[in-house]
């Protein structure tokens, strides 16, 4: 059959078993291709079986490699049973994520594991012959979606070293909790989240909450220190009565209108002496700011007339005459100073 197809669907767990050399710093953990129990259980139900391949082991193995915690390896599964019973649950050994190999057409397979004295004793005496590594699946298509722990275990479901079965009493022991399930969904429910939500995108937004609570924690100490600080004294060394601000601010306007009073009338009287400036214009140039006043007396040419010939070799009395009336040189004036003959005969008769 095809390889089944990875959906983000419900997940169940489960334990197979498998034999295991005496001690060995290496176990199979899950066998290659399509498998299902062989108890008589006929697990997993409504499946062909579960399945693993190449693919789904590279993911197993990125997830099992990010963990910064080793696997553990326990005693007939008392690590999901001591909650119940009340007894401990002593490692037999452990194994770290990073060393997961996949071996094609054997399976997936822990290199790097660490037995305590104790289970290297019970192996080799004999006292322990399986593994159960405990997985969960899609309860689509039975393909293994992320690996848990291992245990060891004398209850498998067949012989051998490719005896792969799920042990009997973990069947049970790992049913759904229906108060359990029911909580989950709840939670779901109050993040936003619909009930059939994968790990995977739950985990994710349960971490962009964790993300913005903090943001708001922070800005709350901040709102916190800022009140604090509303609530102390003033620094005299920092701050000042709005009185004497007030006061400042009436001085330097007072001072920076008498500085633009003395250079306006420097820049008039300059401007008047060669010939720049039309006497006629004086109050007009008055009431221009000081930035603007030089900007004209920058580009404004010196006029004949305005620094002593006033007849420019004709009649007195006669002055040629231009557009609107005006002489040549009032023209000339308007031009620098972008006014129509019709403005600038304004201000004059002004």
């Amino acid at each position: 059959m095809s390889a089944p197809i990875i959906g983000a669907m419900a997940t169940r767990t489960a334990t197979l078993s498998l034999l295991i050399p005496a001690a060995a710093a290496e176990i199979q953990l899950l066998p290659a291709g399509l498998f299902r129990a062989a108890d008589g259980s006929g697990r997993p139900e409504g499946l062909d079986g579960w399945f693993i391949d190449a693919e789904i082991a590279g993911r197993l193995i990125v997830q099992a490699a990010a963990r910064q915690t080793k696997f553990v390896i326990d005693y007939e599964h008392q690590t999901f049973l001591a909650e119940k019973n009340g007894q401990p649950a002593p490692a037999a050994g452990w194994f770290d994520g990073r060393g997961l190999e996949w071996r094609e057409g054997r399976g997936l397979f822990a290199t790097q594991v660490e037995w305590t004295e104790r289970a290297r004793n019970m192996i080799r005496d004999g006292e322990y012959r399986y593994l159960s590594p405990a997985f969960t699946w899609d309860d689509a298509t039975g393909a293994v979606k992320l690996l848990v722990n291992a245990g060891l275990t004398n209850n498998p479901g067949l012989d051998g070293m490719a005896a792969v079965a799920l042990s009997a009493y973990i069947q049970q022991s790992h049913q759904e909790d229906p108060d359990v399930n029911e909580t989950l969904k709840k939670l779901l429910a109050a993040i936003g989240l619909p009930a059939e939500t994968d790990e995977a995108t739950a985990l994710t937004a349960v971490a962009a909450l964790k993300a913005k609570a903090d943001q708001a924690g922070g800005l709350e100490a901040q709102v916190a220190t800022l009140a604090a600080k509303a609530g102390a004294a003033p620094d005299p060394a920092r701050y000042v009565p709005v009185e004497t601000f007030a006061a400042v601010q009436g001085q330097l306007a007072t001072l920076t209108a008498q500085v633009e009073t003395t250079e306006r009338t420097a820049l008039i009287n300059a401007g008047l002496a060669d010939g720049r400036l039309n006497p006629a214009a004086v109050e007009w140039a008055k009431s221009l700011p000081v930035a603007q006043l030089r900007g004209f007396l920058e580009v404004a040419a010196p006029l004949a007339a305005l620094k002593g010939m006033q007849s420019q070799g004709k009649e007195p009395g006669k002055r040629p005459q231009g557009a609107g009336g005006l002489t040549a040189d009032e023209l000339a004036v308007c031009r620098a100073m972008g006014l129509s003959a019709d403005e600038f005969a304004k201000h004059k008769e002004a």
